[in-house]
């Protein structure tokens, strides 16, 4: 919010400032306005009320923001801009600012913004009678030969008095005396010139000295006066006056020049001899400017510097040089000084406006306005501006000296966030003087930069039963922008799976972008799932971007093998058949055992832990198989229990055991023995040979009856898909599809089942057929290309 507030502010200044060009043309030749102010009102006394000449109302002000600029960095005028009032900054003094100049005249302008305006105006400074005359000598000196005839005019000392107008000098008084009276001259200066008119002829020895008191007063209500002591002193007879070679004398002195240089030599001669005929030099009608500037030799006339002359201040100079000898004569001669310029100012640069901090991406801003001026005069007052060539600004000329400082191109502030402007300022004066002003102009940033992850796509990868919130990774967002702008946060979005519970799996921290896996992860459940992650900057509007984060879910040996084939929870143990005359090698049976976990964890191998009697059978490490180690005899037990271990390669690995229970049987008389009679041969010792005789005589005698029960099974199997005959129970269908070894690692890639049953139609015995023949391997074939009694069955009568 503070950067759009900071941004409207500063384009409602870049307004006025474009317009400043246009609007400040075209007032440049409008007509100044006017306004007066009497000198030595205090500071902040009332000049005038601006609100009708600039067009506004008071509401209008704030919005304007009026000022007022003036030539150089006094400021002596303030706007008030609650009330519209021109007020003084300080004190005036009208004799400072302007001396004898009348009027007395204070340019400025005032402007306004939003939209831009330019008024030129004027103050004049109205005199007051703040200056009482003065007589620069209290005693004037006036030597009168007493040869003088009545009527002759002595000019004496004129007063100085620094007010104009009618505040300045306007008459002189003399006190009454019988031998002289005041004539007042104007002059062609306009200067009233007192002069004292011999009424009576002077005798030295009656009254050799004469003092009079002459008053200077002015025009001012009430007046003021000054006054100074005429001392006359009566000479002998002095019949020649001295007289100048020339009456005008013209010197060209440069300014600066060393005090003491010469300015010019006077020269005048008196035809008198002795006293009458010495000459000195006096300067005359001198104000108290030249007196403290000039120096003048009475014997030599010589005129001499006493400070350093200044072009600025006084471009020439008029002197009165008047030459008296020992009897009182005079002449007089004017000396016209011309004060010569040296480029010894440097330009200076007066800054109006001026923007420190810019947005980025804004065209053609108006950075400062500023204004240049140099007191010299001709080349040496002429002035360049220029700046570095290598910035993207420009200096476009205004009115009256006038500059605006102004982008050419689009700042960008991850390229560059600060620039530091050198404006130069170089007369054509020689030697040139230049003077130079710094700007730094920070470049704000705008969100203009979305974040950035480091990669397109991350792979993460964590093992099963992993504990809660674990760190599984994180992933990285930068923005080349700055402030909030560059603050980014980092959020899950919504997954494209609507199946995958994703807010249940991860979680991630806003600040660093920390991946945590909210629960443990089941690889057999799970093995692996993808989700996109967010970044988002905190600007106005706010950019983001996306980057897709994949997690590998890496197996762990948590499961251990599961039997298929036999079932280990049937109601009955499967006994499996084998007939005595089976030879080495024979397949009994299978084991057949799956993994849920995957790779190395999942590949099986088979031992035989435990037998009824070893060496009699062997289990096949890697299938499962169960054949027979050697030919069988009559000696042979006809019940065998064997205890088979399956065990996985994981680390550490996991097992599961199967018990087989295995009948040995003559021809298939007796294919199976009642339960109990298993249970009896478990616990009890093996028979001796004649009782199996026994046995498989009555075998003999119950084959009738067998042949009609395994029929009827038949046809019950046929009808309703049993295949379980006597005590053995055999698993239908195919088993779940979760024990599946989907990665095709597993001992088998589906269940496994034989069928045991026998065909009333043909007489034949179909022993360990597989439901599904394509589950053989090779090996498996192999065999049962070797045994055509196993892939085709076994007859009998």
């Amino acid at each position: 919010m503070e950067a759009g507030e900071r941004k409207k502010c500063f384009l409602k200044q870049r307004q006025v400032l474009i317009f400043f060009v246009w609007l400040g043309i075209a007032q440049a030749g409008s007509e100044p306005r006017r306004y007066s102010v009497a000198e030595e009102m205090d500071s902040g006394s009332f000049v005038a009320n601006l609100l009708k000449d600039l067009g506004l109302e008071v509401d209008d002000l704030a919005a304007r923001a009026p000022r007022v600029v003036s030539k150089g960095k006094k400021m002596r005028l303030h706007f008030d801009r609650q009330t519209g009032d021109l007020l003084l900054n300080e004190k005036l003094d009208r004799e400072e600012l302007c001396g004898p100049t009348e009027p007395c005249v204070l340019p400025f302008q005032m402007l306004l913004e939003n939209p831009f305006k330019f008024f030129q105006a004027e103050l004049r400074i109205r005199d007051i009678n703040d200056h009482s005359p003065v007589f620069l000598d209290k005693e004037i000196i006036l030597k009168i030969s007493e040869s003088i005839t009545p009527g002759t005019t002595f000019l004496i000392e004129r007063a100085q008095d620094l007010d104009v107008g009618s505040n300045s000098l306007q008459s002189y008084t003399v006190s009454p005396s019988s031998h002289f009276h005041l004539k007042l001259q104007d002059s062609s200066d306009g200067t009233i010139l007192p002069r004292l008119v011999l009424d009576k002829a002077l005798d030295r020895e009656e009254q050799p000295e004469i003092r009079l008191t002459v008053t200077a007063l002015d025009g001012g209500i009430p007046p003021r006066s000054g006054t100074a002591l005429i001392r006359i002193e009566v000479l002998d007879i002095n019949d020649n006056a001295p007289e100048f070679a020339k009456l005008h004398y013209e010197a060209h002195v440069l300014e600066n020049s060393p005090i003491g240089s010469q300015v010019a030599i006077v020269s005048a001669r008196d035809l008198d001899i002795g006293t009458y005929g010495e000459i000195s030099y006096v300067l005359s009608q001198a104000s108290e400017d030249i007196r403290k500037t000039f120096g003048l030799n009475a014997k030599s006339g010589e005129l001499l510097l006493t400070q350093e002359l200044d072009f600025e201040s006084i471009q020439t100079y008029t002197l009165n040089i008047q030459a008296t000898d020992g009897g009182g004569l005079s002449g007089s001669c004017v000396v016209f000084v011309q004060v010569m310029d040296l480029n010894d100012n440097p330009p200076e640069l007066t800054m109006s406006t001026l923007i420190t901090e810019i947005p980025e991406n804004l065209q053609e801003t108006v950075i400062a306005v500023f204004s240049v001026s140099d007191p010299d005069s001709g080349d040496n007052g002429r002035m360049v501006c220029s700046i570095q060539d290598d910035l993207p600004f420009i200096l476009k000329p205004s009115v009256e000296n006038f500059y605006s400082l102004v982008t050419n191109t689009a700042l960008d502030r991850e390229t560059r966030s600060e620039y530091n402007i050198t404006i130069i300022v170089t007369d054509m004066g020689t030697p040139r003087l230049k003077t130079q002003h710094n700007i730094t102009v920070l470049v704000s940033d705008v969100n203009d930069n979305a974040p950035a992850f480091t990669q397109t796509s991350y792979t993460l990868s964590v093992r099963e039963n992993n504990s809660p919130a674990l760190h599984i990774g994180s992933v990285r967002a930068t923005d080349r922008d700055a402030g909030a702008n560059a603050q980014v946060t980092y959020s899950l979005l919504p997954p494209l799976d609507a199946h995958v519970p994703l807010a249940s799996l991860v979680s991630i921290n806003p600040d660093n972008g920390h991946l945590f896996a909210l629960r443990s992860l089941d690889y057999e459940a799970l093995r692996a799932f993808e989700f996109r992650v967010g970044a988002a900057d905190r600007g106005s509007p706010a950019l983001s971007s996306q980057a897709l984060v994949r997690v590998l879910v890496a197996d762990d040996n948590d499961n251990a093998p599961f039997v298929l084939y036999p079932l280990q929870n049937a109601s009955a143990p499967c006994t499996e058949l084998v007939p005595r005359a089976a030879e080495a090698g024979y397949l009994v049976t299978k084991v057949v055992a799956v993994d849920g976990d995957s790779g190395q964890n999942a590949w099986l191998s088979y031992q035989l832990l435990k037998a009824t009697e070893p060496g009699l059978f062997g289990v096949w490490a890697h299938n499962g198989e169960v054949r027979t180690a050697r030919l069988l005899s009559e000696r042979d037990a006809a019940k065998h229990r064997l205890l088979v271990l399956v065990k996985d390669n994981g680390e550490p690995p996991l097992s599961a055991s199967v018990t087989l229970h295995v009948l040995l049987v003559d021809g298939f008389s007796r294919p199976y023995l009642p339960a109990r009679e298993v249970e009896a041969a478990d616990a009890a010792p093996a028979a001796p040979l004649t009782v199996y005789l026994v046995v498989a005589l009555a075998s003999v005698s119950s084959l009738f009856v067998f042949s009609v029960l395994v029929f009827v099974a038949v046809r019950l199997c046929r009808r309703g898909g049993a295949t379980s005959v006597g005590r053995c129970s055999v698993p239908e269908g195919h088993f779940p599809g979760h024990l599946v070894d989907v990665s095709g690692t597993g001992t088998l890639s589906q269940s496994y089942q034989y069928e045991v049953c026998l065909t009333g139609g043909s007489g034949t015995f179909k022993f360990l057929k597989p439901v599904i023949p394509n589950f053989l391997t090779q090996d498996e074939e192999r065999v049962s290309e070797a045994n055509p009694s196993f892939r085709n069955s076994f007859e009998f009568s």
